[in-house]
């Protein structure tokens, strides 16, 4: 494992203590995780989403800082469900909740892991940073075999690195991830096997399961000056069971990422979308959708069955710990749609088709 220095890391967790929202220098410079060809979303040293809103600065961090009305979290908010005992292999559809974005997906007699954190901090280091206030819905010992690992993005909430190591040298999983993700990624452990792809790449597992990234409205960083350097996405895992559309973190945009999914791969069976850390919406908006667009999407999507996460594991925003659980009720409501179409997940939770 590769170290960095105390500095670059308390930078870091700090980064992530403002919600995954920090500020880069924008020098023009060289990007150390990914060489490769100018396209529509990669100028050459960073990637950036068609139409994608101007990056945060320290002037709009001290705007939010000064005006901040945050709800405050308990030191603990323990999941109803137990710790879930996985069994080795599924034939159909089985998906539990680790925690915050992280899932264990069987389908089809594979087992996916995806953005794995099983840390007590969303940090790089162990004394700063978002704290886990519920302990992980599998612990790592109880996982079944791993056969493929999916990394959204490099934000400490969705990659952690120690932990992927330890899944590493004990399943030697496929690790799948976006472009320049991979450097990030062996310098936790230089033999792991990390695919990497561009958005619209595919990843054939065998036996009818692909999995496919898609574009998602977001970014990445690990630290203050390697902001969009490594690309972001969504993924859409087919199989014998069906479409299961996951989603790390996203805004809204205009929602043609939504409805540019369901024309590509028809109506989701699943669908596992993030319901948290939206506040303050001016600052958020255009990086995390809240409830109400998360309904929104799903209706874009053809309305498959939805599950929700990124929300009462870690604190990385302003509302409180069971706010996005509140919001999605009031929005599924206001939308006509059944409060079990779009579940609100909690650790430890299953879900099987």
């Amino acid at each position: 494992m590769k170290r960095r220095s105390l500095l670059t890391a308390a930078s870091a967790a700090t980064v992530m203590t403002l919600g995954g929202v920090g500020y880069a220098v924008h020098r023009r410079g060289r990007n150390p995780y990914y060489r490769g060809p100018e396209s529509d979303h990669f100028d050459g040293v960073r990637f950036f989403a068609p139409g994608q809103v101007v990056d945060k600065d320290l002037a709009d961090i001290a705007r939010w800082k000064s005006a901040r009305q945050a709800e405050a979290w308990p030191r603990h908010f323990p999941s109803p469900f137990p710790a879930d005992r996985p069994p080795e292999r599924v034939a159909g559809l089985r998906v539990v909740l680790i925690g915050h974005a992280s899932y264990l997906v069987q389908v089809a007699g594979r087992n996916i892991l995806i953005d794995p954190v099983f840390a007590k901090r969303a940090s790089p280091v162990r004394f700063a940073g978002p704290r886990r206030v519920n302990p992980p819905g599998i612990a790592l010992a109880d996982l079944p075999p791993i056969d493929a690992v999916l990394v959204t993005h490099n934000h400490y909430d969705h990659l952690d690195g120690p932990s992927l190591a330890r899944i590493w040298q004990a399943h030697q999983p496929l690790v799948v991830a976006p472009l320049g993700n991979d450097v990030i990624l062996r310098g936790y452990d230089d033999t792991m096997h990390v695919e990497t792809l561009d958005w619209g790449g595919s990843v054939d597992l065998g036996d009818g399961l692909m999995v496919h990234l898609t574009p998602t409205c977001h970014w990445s960083a690990r630290g203050l000056n390697d902001r969009r350097m490594a690309l972001w996405c969504a993924f859409v895992i087919t199989s014998p069971s069906g479409v299961h559309y996951h989603v790390g973190d996203t805004g809204f945009g205009d929602g043609a990422i939504f409805r540019d999914v369901r024309a590509r791969f028809g109506v989701p069976r699943l669908a596992t979308l993030p319901i948290g850390a939206y506040e303050p919406r001016w600052f958020m908006q255009a990086q995390h959708i809240n409830p109400t667009e998360a309904v929104a999407a799903v209706a874009l999507l053809g309305d498959p069955q939805a599950l929700g996460h990124h929300w009462g594991t870690f604190r990385l925003t302003d509302e409180g710990v069971a706010r996005p659980a509140e919001a999605l009720e009031a929005a599924l409501a206001a939308a006509g749609r059944p409060p079990d179409s779009f579940l609100a997940l909690r650790p430890g939770q299953v879900w099987t088709a």
